[in-house]
């Protein structure tokens, strides 16, 4: 990793109606303005630990090499919780100890984790309720700068992780998935990978999927397989199994929701 990294990611839950995103981006202004701030996501649901994890999981490593990811999704803001500085072979993640780093450190080898204590890279006055703009704002420009990430704390082994629903295999061969995610688009994840579905051994074409009275049956390479409107089953760009409709909103159109239960069979 390079000593001087100048690109910062974003990943909170601030929406784009107040000033919240804005303000921390001032505040790295003032730290490194040469650094470059790419906003990946401001409109996580509110609190929405889990997608702020499958946002950043699905988004981190399409960045150069030095990038530092930022994400602010800290419902614990205030407590004791604490926050880490994670570092992996080629990125920085600062981020609350409240299981929003768990999927990328299941990605990752060797991981290293430090707890950010060292108000020296804060700004002078902490808030309560505001830690995006007084502590990960200030600790990720300083690091841009090339601060070395062990000076902002002790290294710590034991987090809190979240843990990916796991689908179900059963004796007869079928599959029970479970919804993990529903994207601004209505396109509906599971947690089915095409490597859990290969071991399957039942193929794109003949294989058939139940939710609840539906049924879909294949799966299609392109939204545009189906006519408009009609319910179709992709692998999408995240690399897990989605439900769409082509034109429309699945999660709208076939009142699918985080946590309901689908079943790949024969």
């Amino acid at each position: 990793m390079s000593k001087k990294q100048s690109i910062i990611t974003l990943i909170t839950d601030f929406g784009l109606q107040d000033g919240y995103s804005g303000v921390m981006k001032g505040v790295m202004a003032n730290i490194n303005p040469s650094a470059s701030v790419i906003d990946i996501s401001n409109t996580i649901a509110a609190q929405d630990i889990f997608q702020a994890a499958c946002v950043l999981s699905d988004s981190y490593n399409y960045f150069p090499k030095g990038t530092i990811h930022v994400v602010v999704v800290d419902p614990g803001v205030g407590s004791e919780r604490k926050i880490l500085c994670l570092k992996t072979e080629d990125y920085l993640f600062l981020a609350p100890d409240n299981g929003v780093l768990s999927l990328v450190i299941a990605k990752e080898e060797s991981p290293s984790i430090r707890d950010v204590t060292n108000r020296k890279f804060f700004l002078q006055t902490v808030s309560d309720t505001f830690h995006g703009r007084d502590i990960f704002a200030p600790v990720a420009s300083h690091l841009s700068k090339g601060v070395s990430y062990k000076e902002l704390g002790e290294r710590i082994d034991k987090i809190k992780e979240i843990s990916l629903p796991k689908p179900i295999l059963s004796p007869d061969g079928e599959l029970t998935a479970e919804i993990i995610y529903v994207d601004s688009f209505g396109n509906v994840i599971t947690n089915i990978n095409k490597e859990i579905f290969d071991r399957m051994d039942i193929g794109m074409e003949r294989v058939s999927i139940t939710m609840d009275r539906r049924r879909i049956n294949g799966i299609c390479s392109s939204y545009s397989d189906v006519g408009a409107n009609e319910a179709l089953a992709i692998f999408g760009s995240s690399g897990y199994l989605e439900i769409s409709v082509n034109l429309g909103n699945a999660g709208d159109v076939l009142k699918l929701k985080k946590g309901d239960k689908l079943v790949l069979g024969h």
